[in-house]
């Protein structure tokens, strides 16, 4: 695997009882996209809060491009720069060269609800990507393109169907400009054609150099656009690999797909 760009060292989390996290560890490699399976309560969007910054391990460490950024808090995350100083955003917006930290969508979409369209990937770009509002406005009308929106630019996100949000989710997320990319559930209740759609999207943003990690039930819409997949379980992760092998693994099927494993 190529230099790791987000590593997770020893992560635990739990709540209560629940365990979420038993000592994780897990790297992204630069440029890489992985996915992640397993069943509804193991901890998945809670993983992903605790890369993006909403969510504090119990212990561990998180890293972005080799610095501790397990105390900064999310939109600082957003913010960091790729190269040697990770304060060469917040130094310097509007300016700094190369893409922005960690850009996230959310499983359940939350606009601003009051904006438009074309206003909420105005913010986003401004705040999370650094760029100042006019150097945003082209950037924004393509993203919106590309994820199926450019008929509702003008349109407050409020009154936008829920597979409408599902993809405004993901067009603000792509506006930060990030270097990682975290896909929370972006191909829920979409049809096969918006699914190949999809796909071919998350494609191209993997030539733009943005590393992903994807959370998704869809299953072949995953195993389509990643290079590695990780399945969590109780606390730790039960496979990892090649994702057409770990799919077929009697393990995976026994735990997450349901089905019990053949003696």
């Amino acid at each position: 695997m190529t230099s790791p760009i987000l590593a997770l060292e020893k992560i635990s989390k739990r709540f209560g009882a629940i365990v979420i996290a038993d000592g994780i560890d897990l790297e992204l490699g630069e440029g890489e996209a992985l996915g992640i399976l397993g069943p509804n309560g193991a901890g998945k969007t809670t993983l992903f809060g605790i890369i993006s910054g909403t969510v504090q391990p119990d212990s561990g460490r998180v890293l972005y491009a080799g610095t501790d950024i397990t105390a900064m808090a999310p939109e600082r995350r957003c913010a960091l720069g790729t190269g040697k100083s990770l304060d060469a955003r917040e130094s310097a917006p509007g300016s700094a060269p190369g893409k922005s930290g960690i850009g996230r969508s959310f499983q359940i979409p939350l606009p601003f609800s009051g904006m438009s369209v074309f206003e909420n990937l105005v913010v986003a770009s401004a705040f999370g990507a650094r760029r100042r509002e006019h150097d945003a406005y082209h950037s924004c009308m393509d993203i919106l393109a590309r994820c199926g929106l450019a008929d509702k630019v003008n349109r407050p996100a409020g009154s936008l169907t829920l597979l409408d949000r599902k993809r405004l989710e993901l067009a603000r997320a792509l506006a930060t400009d990030p270097a990682v990319l975290l896909l929370d559930e972006v191909a829920g209740g979409l049809t096969e054609h918006e699914c190949q759609a999809l796909i071919a999207l998350i494609r191209e943003v993997r030539k733009s150099g943005v590393s992903i990690i994807w959370i998704e039930h869809v299953v072949h819409a995953l195993i389509a656009s990643i290079d590695r997949l990780v399945v969590l379980h109780n606390g730790g992760f039960i496979a990892e690999g090649d994702p057409a092998t770990v799919i077929k693994s009697p393990q995976v099927a026994e735990i997450y797909l349901g089905i019990e494993a053949d003696a």
